[in-house]
């Protein structure tokens, strides 16, 4: 079942990163051309870049612990309202900064896709010097890039098996030097864009080899062509393919399937179940706004199990181990992302 370890008093996910306030438009037939304002009645918003980790991470039963700034301003509120409050992630490796913004990221949704705009500076305190010493966790989910981060190397010292993405290089250099951080992790779980482009091969399962050289679990996802990976653990090998919907919003919605794989890991699935279960709950977020709130969580994947009749045969029996994993009792569904930020409940400074 997807609970945390009730005999292990260490956070089940370690988080480090940089948060932000999300406003998501959803609805637009097209984006807006230069000097034109289109209307839409499509709006959400919440915590949003590491928030949405947290609040997938959490809402599958995880204990969760997040390093980030909070800035001291009304979203800054909201974010901590919605993360330790109303979510129950561990706020206590976070800070609120003094006379320092929230960043903010304006989504425009349209169809599959997406326009971004962000305002926002550095926050004044790194993933370092927030963590300092990293407690013990079961796992930590990490973003690797051109500066490495002493923690990750510290956490993993420890024990903690660490599982990392990447981002999109915006230089397009694609430094290969960037991998030796593998060496650190259990787990890498890259777009297949960005697989073919740090590892300079011209297609996933190509990628996948290569990275397979590298770390001891290898996953590629590829959107609505589903995902790929590899165990060398266990030696399996597994191609899923995607959980077809209506997307509404799909911000998010690689951060849902990280946290989804690392929920399936704890669990002990073989390979194939891990990935069916994190590609579900990626699928699913998709169909609601905003990346944090969306996320399903337990609670959205037992709605879509028990929805008698409206599942496909054959994506029910791919899908049975979900019968021996899922509470028995129906968890309480999660609100809608809100349009506004409403009343926060907390701001507790550090």
């Amino acid at each position: 079942m997807f609970t945390s370890a009730r005999d292990d008093e260490r956070p089940d996910v370690l988080l480090a990163g940089l948060l932000f306030h999300d406003l998501v438009l959803t609805g637009l037939p097209k984006p807006p051309a230069a000097g034109e304002e289109i209307w839409t009645d499509g709006m959400g918003c919440g915590p949003g870049g590491i928030a949405n980790l947290a609040v997938a991470a959490a809402r599958y039963g995880l204990s969760t612990s997040l390093a980030t700034v909070f800035g001291d301003d009304v979203y800054g509120a909201f974010g901590r309202d919605v993360l330790a409050v109303r979510e129950g992630v561990d706020l206590s490796l976070s800070r609120t900064a003094p006379d320092w913004d929230t960043p903010v990221t304006v989504s425009l949704a349209y169809g599959d896709d997406r326009a971004l705009v962000t305002h926002g500076a550095e926050p004044p305190y790194s993933q370092d010097e927030l963590i300092g010493e990293p407690p013990d966790a079961r796992t930590a989910l990490v973003h690797i890039g051109a500066e490495p981060q002493e923690w990750i190397e510290k956490a993993a010292a420890n024990g903690t098996r660490i599982f990392a993405d990447i981002g999109w290089d915006p230089a397009e250099q694609w430094a290969p030097d960037v991998l030796r951080q593998l060496e650190l992790c259990h787990a890498f779980v890259p777009n297949e864009g960005e697989a073919m482009a740090y590892t300079r091969t011209e297609s996933p399962e190509a990628a996948l080899r290569a990275l397979a050289g590298l770390v001891p679990v290898a996953v590629i996802t590829r959107g609505p062509e589903g995902v790929v990976g590899v165990d060398q653990t266990t030696g399996e090998h597994a191609v899923v393919e995607a959980v077809a919907t209506d997307v509404v919003d799909a911000t998010g919605a690689g951060d849902v399937f990280g946290a989804g794989f690392v929920a399936a890991t704890l669990a002990g699935l073989p390979l194939v179940d891990r990935l069916r279960f994190a590609a579900l709950g990626a699928s699913l977020s998709t169909r609601s706004r905003t990346g944090a709130l969306a996320a399903p969580g337990l609670a959205g994947i037992a709605h879509w199990w028990r929805a008698e009749g409206s599942i496909d045969p054959g994506l029910r029996k791919q899908y049975g181990f979900l019968a021996d994993i899922l509470p028995a009792d129906a968890p309480q569904a999660h609100p809608a992302a809100p349009t506004t930020p409403r009343n926060p409940r907390t701001s507790t400074t550090r």
